[in-house]
């Protein structure tokens, strides 16, 4: 068992520079995604892809980080709950998050995937019979109506075809991307509630290696690497090398967002950092204007800020414990007051 890293000094300042850069890397990642998946790489090849460049990337990371590859070490307790979170965070969420992505805009797509809060907090007043305070069911509410929004449900007639390139959205929503991404949010909230378990065992670097790994042992058997299109790679997707995009998906799309994110817990509470953490689909709907031309209508727009609006309500819904608890000033294994362990997990896998 591998402890916490150590309490450090805080920098509030310091944690809102790492989520938005965090975000931001993030965000991109989701049209570097959609270029090679119009490249010829399947959502399951994809998702392989990118769980085993960054399990190696973090393996090589792992043993060159005090105490090395002692921080592997696992126990026969531990191998459900690393195989859990791992299926569900990374290997399930990506690979519906791609499905999405590659049949609706991405900005639309992340929205979806975003309300995962919701469930968390509706898991914790009704699975786990906990108080939430009565702001979260305005949030609900307002995601909702966001959500319909988005979706511009009142054109019903148009849920037969996909989103068209450079044009708005809503009528054209696909409905089997709408249920991957929904089927996403769900998934990842299950990704919270596993995570906040695993990061009370051990430090974050140890579990995300072990959960990327067995995210890229699950692609592999769905996917086997001898049938992957390397031809790909020497293509070109939207003008970028497909290569370049694969090496931003693993660095720039997975390893740094991850570390980033992991690292802001030192210096912000878990509610600060997935409320910053929501400009995420906004920068990635700007990106995805700007690189593929996904324009959103206006009342998309306005529903978008309502889900966000609605999330960030849940997310300070919760019952939390002391003023100025946090991971980073609780010792492992030990629960700050009321606070809510699936709060320590902010860091959307997509």
């Amino acid at each position: 068992m591998t402890p916490l890293l150590p309490a450090v000094r805080q920098r509030p300042a310091v944690g809102v520079a790492m989520v938005l850069c965090s975000a931001t890397l993030f965000a991109v990642n989701g049209t570097a995604s959609k270029l090679i998946l119009r490249a010829g790489v399947d959502p399951p090849r994809l998702t392989t892809l990118r769980a085993t460049g960054a399990c190696l990337g973090l393996l090589l990371l792992s043993a060159m980080v005090p105490p090395g590859g002692r921080r592997l070490r696992v126990t026969r307790r531990e191998l459900p709950l690393l195989f859990g979170y791992g299926i569900a965070g990374f290997f399930l969420v990506p690979m519906l998050y791609f499905v999405g992505i590659g049949r609706l805009p991405v900005g639309i797509s992340l929205l979806f995937e975003f309300t995962a809060p919701m469930f968390i907090a509706l898991w914790i007043r009704f699975g786990r019979r906990q108080p939430v305070r009565p702001r979260l069911w305005v949030g609900l509410a307002a995601s909702l109506a966001g959500l319909a929004g988005v979706a511009e449900i009142w054109h019903t007639s148009g849920w037969s075809g996909r989103a068209l390139p450079g044009r708005a959205a809503g009528a054209h929503l696909d409905p089997l991307g709408v249920a991957a991404a929904l089927a996403a949010a769900v998934l990842l909230a299950l990704y919270y509630v596993l995570g906040a378990h695993g990061v009370t065992r051990r430090d974050p670097l140890s579990l995300t290696s072990w959960a990327f790994g067995v995210a890229a042992v699950a692609g592999s058997l769905v996917r086997p690497w001898w049938s992957f299109p390397y031809h790909v790679f020497v293509t070109s997707s939207g003008g970028v090398p497909v290569w370049l995009l694969a090496l931003y998906l693993v660095c720039g799309g997975s390893i740094a967002p991850f570390l980033l994110s992991a690292a802001a817990l030192r210096h912000l509470p878990p509610t600060s950092v997935g409320i910053i953490a929501m400009v995420e689909p906004v920068v990635a709907s700007a990106v995805a204007w700007t690189v593929l031309g996904e324009r959103l209508a206006p009342v998309q727009l306005a529903g978008g800020a309502l889900v966000l609006f609605g999330v960030a309500l849940a997310e300070t819904a919760r019952t939390v414990g002391p003023a100025g608890a946090s991971p980073a000033s609780t010792p492992a294994g030990e629960p700050a007051g009321e606070h809510t362990a699936e709060q320590e997990v902010p860091c959307i896998p997509t």
